[in-house]
């Protein structure tokens, strides 16, 4: 099915906040008032529902193991298992846990998936419907990579965050890119805050449309930025090739700093479903 654009006017549903005083640096997009293009795409290419229990489906999903370099590049805390209790389909959704317990010389353990070699795609929309945990400290994404990360390397290979959220702020998420010239500190980043509602009281669906030279953003039925060439202050990656997902909960880090005495665990992330729509 041929996409199908829309050039729409966007009003009050951009949250404009000038500068986004964190970890991500720049916000763009900022004029409530200028046009932006929206792609409906309706193949689906890819879908779990995750309606069998058990461990996620291996013919879709692998699995982050450890720490990783530097707690993964972020000082994060946790050791990432493929251990039921951190991972596991029930209910109908992914759960994703956090446990504090002294685990292979780490003080957390939690869980990280990726599609990577399994399932990559370039273009399209790439969705989650999720609900959250609280709590200083939890770091959970929902996220996407450069295929080619292991012959070029990060930031080069780009980088698409569709969702993250700091457990401090559970009326918060943000969406950004990373690549060459602006990544970590300095990514392209814009938030969404809910005004009544919670990450971590109900479902939500965050999601991307992805196309030629533009990235949108959504969280449920609201376009809430658009990212586009003239945006990042490097190279445009993100026409180069197909993309893998990762999910994941991280606990620590630079996000949103780490837990304290107020943190309760275990905490979960949980996906009801994640969706991706091709570009054809």
């Amino acid at each position: 099915m041929k996409n199908t654009i829309l050039n729409i006017r966007l009003k009050s549903i951009l949250i404009c906040s000038g500068l986004c005083f964190g970890l991500m640096g720049l916000i763009t997009n900022c004029n409530p008032d200028e046009t932006q293009n929206v792609t409906n795409f309706n193949t689906i290419s890819m879908q779990d529902e995750f309606d069998i229990d058990g461990a996620p489906n291996p013919a879709m999903w692998t699995y982050d193991i450890g720490t990783g370099n530097n707690g993964w590049g972020n000082n994060e805390l946790q050791y990432y298992t493929d251990r039921p209790e951190n991972v596991v389909v029930e209910d109908g959704m992914l759960k994703i846990t956090a446990i504090q317990e002294d685990f292979e010389g780490s003080g957390y353990t939690s869980a990280r998936l990726l599609t990577q070699g399994l399932f990559e795609q370039k273009y399209g929309r790439f969705e989650a419907r999720m609900k959250l945990p609280y709590g200083k400290g939890m770091w959970p994404a929902f996220w996407l990579l450069g295929a080619n990360i292991d012959e070029i390397s990060w930031p080069f290979c780009g980088e698409i965050d569709v969702m993250e959220n700091g457990g401090s702020k559970p009326t918060i998420v943000s969406g950004a890119v990373h690549g060459p010239g602006y990544s970590a500190g300095n990514a392209i980043v814009k938030e969404y805050e809910f005004t009544d509602s919670r990450v971590d009281s109900e479902f939500h669906i965050y999601g991307i449309e992805w196309g030629p030279n533009y990235i949108n953003y959504y969280v449920d039925d609201v376009l809430y930025n658009q990212i586009t060439p003239e945006d990042v202050t490097g190279d445009w990656v993100f026409n180069n090739g197909p993309f893998f997902i990762i999910i994941n909960l991280a606990v620590g880090g630079v996000f949103d700093g780490n837990p304290n005495e107020n943190t309760v665990f275990p905490q979960t992330m949980y996906v009801d479903y994640v969706r991706v729509y091709s570009a054809d």
